[in-house]
């Protein structure tokens, strides 16, 4: 079956906006600012994980919830996951965010801890899943979904840390790997994944995104992993190479211009 067009209309529209929306100015209202507080590579990792984790809600409750995160660590995420005990913990005790908890927290510290005692980076829990070859990350983050949860661990916090296996769109997971490999001339996203291309990330999507581009006619799924995957594929009719930078048009025309 081939796939319809993308209208030269939509192209232009799309294009205008992302040009519009990836500026660096809109960092500070977003969960991408944190990361952004660091300079070294782990750092960034960290922080930006647990951004991406707890990025539901409110942007102004995402952004203070973090924050308060990373002063219980003294703004040095990767020192306190590479080398903190179990009396260090205790100043976590009742940190919450809406549905994650000190419960599901201690855990991702657990597994943070344990893999950064083996390897530099968080990339090589996602990259040793998948092949330079694959379309796209879907096999990168079942495995991480797997690697992560192999640890003892409250049945509870599975529900913070979804897999395409299950059906799941993955919307923080993929902008967390948006962030972390997506290559950009602007200074938002950071790029300092190697390993995983910009072609085989796959568009992020909210309930933002969704709405716009179902709209726009590019979808006509569910909210779910195939429906991603549809959407990166028509965004690469745009830019082969980089299609979720449109995630910037989408997320914006959405969010700030409120198109329903």
């Amino acid at each position: 079956m081939t796939m319809q067009r993308i209208p030269p209309a939509l192209k232009q529209l799309l294009e205008a906006k992302y040009v519009f929306y990836h500026q660096p100015c809109f960092i500070a209202q977003d969960p991408i600012a944190i990361p952004h507080l660091f300079l070294q590579k782990a750092d960034r990792e960290i922080a930006g994980l647990f951004a991406a984790v707890l990025a539901w809600g409110r942007r102004s409750s995402i952004l203070k919830s973090c924050e308060t995160l990373l002063r219980l660590m003294d703004f040095a995420p990767y020192d306190f996951v590479r080398h903190h005990k179990s009396t260090d913990l205790r100043p976590f005790v009742g940190f919450r965010y809406r549905t994650f908890h000190d419960i599901d927290l201690f855990y991702f510290l657990q597994f943070l801890q344990q893999h950064y005692q083996e390897h530099n980076t968080l990339e090589d829990a996602f990259v040793r899943f998948m092949s330079h070859d694959d379309e796209t990350v879907e096999q990168a983050l079942i495995g991480f979904h797997r690697l992560f949860f192999s640890l003892p661990h409250p049945q509870r916090t599975r529900k913070h840390l979804p897999t395409p296996e299950r059906g799941s769109a993955c919307k923080r997971l993929n902008m967390f790997l948006r962030w972390m490999v997506r290559r950009d001339d602007q200074g938002i996203d950071f790029g300092i994944w190697k390993k995983i291309q910009p072609r085989q990330l796959v568009c992020p999507c909210d309930v933002h995104v969704l709405r716009v581009a179902s709209r726009l006619g590019l979808i006509t799924g569910l909210p779910n992993w195939k429906t991603a995957v549809e959407l990166t594929r028509k965004l690469k009719q745009l830019d082969a190479e980089d299609p979720v930078r449109f995630d910037y048009a989408l997320f914006g025309m959405g969010v700030m211009e409120r198109m329903i």
